[in-house]
């Protein structure tokens, strides 16, 4: 009898452990996946991403994944089909995405140069006789993407704030060049006669390539907008989204931060609010686009 109690007590305090203290369930290795633009040639885009994605996933505990998008307009779409935590948006994809899909701005870069932000070039050929907006008319254009700032937001409130009304049917031709690199790139080539493109695009094509300085000639350049920074989905774990800012924020101080920040090509990532945006915001407006009923898909 007292053995038949003995047991029944231990069971009880077993279970009253159990359900005080319940045992931790482990699942799957937790992953987040974040997108990326394609700003550059692709393979240049992974080699960049790679060891921030390193960092973040030791400093966090978390498997952090890059997928880099074959279009800029293509992160709207895909942010919310392929159930992205979040992405690195340019600044006119950013602007598209806060108002859009409530996302939350958390950090940006640094540039080499110092600044936290970049700007659009206008650019030509130094042969091609082009000195302002006159020249351009029927000659060909070379935009990057329908959803971006310096590629297309830019260009087009340019014209516009030139007289250009009529943006559609003021070149001979247009076409869309899918990244920066590749916008300057046909204008050097002669492929196209105008083109745009985000300053620190442009510097670094620069150093790889001393034609783009020595043939090309900068006609404009945009008001300043934010670099292309770290926005999460609302409703990203609290706890997980501060690691990730913090990170960041603390790469420049981190030991192994100087290797990652040297291959990403920035100094440090400073802290980024949805305000940051308002130039982009105000460039839309001048461009006559309602940022809620833009079709920024490429046809």
């Amino acid at each position: 009898m007292k053995h038949t109690l003995r047991t029944v007590f231990l069971s009880a305090i077993t279970f009253s452990l159990f359900i005080l203290s319940p045992v931790p369930v482990h699942s799957a290795q937790q992953k987040i996946l974040i997108g990326i633009l394609p700003e550059m040639n692709v393979f240049k885009q992974k080699q960049r991403f790679k060891l921030l994605g390193e960092h973040l996933t030791k400093k966090t505990g978390v498997v952090v994944e890059f997928t880099i998008l074959s279009r800029y307009g293509n992160i709207i779409d895909r942010f919310a089909t392929e159930k992205m935590d979040g992405a690195f948006f340019g600044s006119f994809t950013g602007a598209l995405a806060i108002k859009r899909l409530g996302v939350i701005p958390l950090a940006r870069p640094v540039n080499l140069d110092g600044s936290s932000t970049y700007h659009g070039y206008l650019f030509v050929r130094k042969d091609s006789g082009i000195k302002s907006v006159v020249e351009m008319k029927s000659k060909k254009m070379a935009y990057v993407d329908k959803a971006t700032t310096a590629g297309y937001l830019f260009p087009l409130a340019y014209l516009k704030e030139n007289g250009i009304t009529d943006t559609d049917h003021f070149f001979s031709e247009t076409f869309f060049a899918g990244s920066h690199d590749a916008a300057i790139n046909a204008v050097l080539a002669r492929k196209a006669d105008v083109g745009a493109a985000k300053h620190s695009v442009y510097d670094r094509e620069i150093k790889h390539d001393p034609r783009v300085e020595r043939e090309l000639i900068i006609l404009a350049k945009s008001p300043q907008v934010p670099s292309n920074g770290l926005c999460v989905r609302k409703g990203l774990n609290e706890s997980l989204k501060n690691k990730l800012k913090s990170v960041l924020l603390n790469l420049d101080k981190d030991p192994d931060g100087k290797a990652v920040l040297e291959q990403f090509g920035a100094l440090k990532f400073i802290e980024t609010t949805a305000n940051d945006y308002q130039p982009v915001f105000e460039m839309a407006k001048k461009s006559g686009i309602d940022i809620m009923k833009y079709e920024y898909r490429n046809k």
